[in-house]
């Protein structure tokens, strides 16, 4: 009785064609999958099988019952990455142990590459950006320019500020005016050294 609005539903469900399902079942055309759509005939019991797989439902659901109403997106789990206090010059992020919170972002991002949360300290990228807040950076050691970067300079603790590249050399910005821009040659880029981490990725304001 529901066997053909439930193919009908699942198959849009998922964005497929008639012709893909009808691929993945070993039909050389849709018009197979078109009858069952219609209700003029019905799979037999070995493709009831593999639809069910395909779609990933249970295959009595499937024939039985009216599917429609309960299938809803499933809510992705978050994924939880440790927020530093502090990040100095030669500490590998995987071994700071100045770890103060965790925050969680999405497994979507999460899949992009390796992360860590940076709070905030001091005032130098107000008013986006304040004293407190934690800052979500993928791990990287460069960035395009006007990106908002994690760096370490001639040994301090990790900044955060705005990327400017230049032929001959790059510029650290607050957003804060009262800061002027560090500029830094790329012979000095070396000596000193300066050092991209990361790249922030999204921002936690704190209350």
């Amino acid at each position: 009785m529901f066997l053909a609005k439930n193919i009908r539903y699942l198959r849009k469900l998922h964005n497929w064609s008639q012709d893909y399902v009808a691929d993945k079942l070993g039909y050389k055309s849709y018009t197979t999958i078109q009858k069952w759509e219609m209700g003029t005939s019905e799979p037999p019991l070995k493709k009831l099988k593999e639809l069910a797989l395909l779609f990933d439902v249970n295959i009595n659901d499937l024939a039985n019952k009216d599917i429609e109403a309960p299938i809803a997106p499933s809510k992705k789990k978050g994924v939880s990455v440790n927020v530093l206090g502090r990040v100095a010059a030669g500490s590998p992020i995987e071994a700071v142990t100045d770890i103060i919170d965790t925050e969680e972002i999405t497994e979507d991002l999460a899949m992009t590459g390796s992360f860590f949360g940076l709070q905030i300290q001091g005032d130098y990228m107000e008013p986006r950006m304040c004293s407190g807040d934690v800052v979500i950076v993928r791990q990287q050691d460069d960035a395009e320019s006007g990106d908002i970067v994690i760096a370490l300079v001639n040994g301090d603790d990790a900044t955060c500020k705005r990327l400017r590249k230049y032929r001959d050399g790059i510029e650290l910005i607050s957003n804060n005016p009262a800061y002027q821009p560090m500029f830094f040659s790329n012979k000095e880029i070396v000596e000193k050294p300066v050092r991209i981490i990361g790249k922030v990725v999204e921002l936690r304001g704190k209350f």
